[in-house]
């Protein structure tokens, strides 16, 4: 089951799947397709497992493993793909909040977010090479620019898997939280995120033109939030 939650402008999308650790099965990919349709207008976006055990494990095997031609395997790798896809580009920002391990498919599912939350007691790794396969949804681009090529690589090419503050220390976490106030800190930080101007520092973040930065300044410059919160700051200045 994948959960849509829209709370003000900020859309949290849950994979609730207790049974198989919130691993991605096919009909998975299509409930969050059908979630992100739901999330469209949201001013933020968080991805996240339900429990404290896993974010994702990756794909579930025991559904997966019907796959057994080349043509079926491309076809199930480009569904996926196309879900972090719409991730990546949503326009709000758009945040992976770790509240378990994220392994394979699932450090991947996490790569696709802007930023990155971790418990601190949750382990990250890309390691499908255990079972001699490659990331196929486009964790291994977006890893290079995250920790580098050679530490991306290495990762990747051996499986290794991260504590929370080995992930943060290289960049593969933004931020790693107590798990004891886990919930409460990643939802005021999400918040935080969920309003127009930090859509467009985004967009102008992501290779925006001198005119098209410009331009969006303009827009939020004239816009009644501008203007409100404007006022407000003059008032305390008095």
């Amino acid at each position: 089951m994948v959960d849509l939650e829209l709370d003000d402008g900020l859309a949290v999308i849950t994979i609730d799947r207790p049974q198989a650790r919130n691993a991605i099965a096919p009909e998975t990919m299509e409930q969050l397709h059908t979630a992100l349709d739901g999330a469209q207008g949201a001013t933020a976006l968080v991805v996240k497992g339900a429990g404290d055990r896993a974010f994702v494990s990756g794909g579930d095997l025991k559904l997966l493993a019907a796959l057994r031609t080349e043509a079926d395997a491309a076809a199930m790798a480009r569904r996926m793909r196309s879900v972090c896809d719409r991730i990546a580009t949503f326009p709000g920002v758009t945040v992976a909040v770790l509240n378990g391990h994220a392994l394979g498919g699932g450090a991947e599912f996490a790569v696709a977010a802007d930023i990155r939350l971790a418990a601190s007691d949750i382990k990250i790794g890309f390691n499908q090479v255990a079972l001699e396969i490659m990331p196929a949804w486009g964790g291994a681009e977006r890893l290079v620019p995250l920790v580098g090529y050679s530490k991306a690589l290495l990762l990747a090419g051996t499986g290794t898997i991260l504590s929370a503050a080995e992930a943060e220390r290289i960049g593969l976490i933004d931020r790693v939280l107590a798990r004891e106030s886990f919930d409460d800190e990643w939802r005021a930080i999400a918040r935080q995120l969920a309003h127009r101007a930090a859509g467009e520092i985004k967009r102008v973040m992501k290779g925006a033109s001198t005119d098209e930065a410009v331009d969006a300044f303009a827009r939020l410059w004239v816009s009644d939030e501008h203007w409100a919160a404007a006022d407000k700051a003059m008032n305390r200045a008095k």
